[in-house]
């Protein structure tokens, strides 16, 4: 299918679009995962496995969330 024809089909919003597109190779940008370490206190791995044990998540987890949220706290005050 060219491009214009895709186009008026998704313009026109008659037709669901999704058969046409070939998700198998789609990628979210800047979210391909890359390795870092990162050095914690004692202290601070105990409180991290506290709390993801408490709400049923790995460590890992964890941290990416409330990093994710840090993160994202500059841009929602802009």
């Amino acid at each position: 299918m060219k491009a214009k024809d895709f186009d008026k089909k998704f313009d026109q919003g008659k037709d669901d679009i999704i058969e046409d597109l070939d998700l198998s190779t789609a990628k979210r940008p800047n979210q391909t995962p890359r390795r870092v370490n990162v050095d914690f206190p004692e202290w601070m791995i105990v409180s991290l496995d506290k709390e993801a044990a408490r709400l049923g998540v790995t460590r890992q987890s964890i941290i990416k969330v409330w990093l994710a949220e840090r993160l994202e706290r500059p841009a929602l005050n802009k």
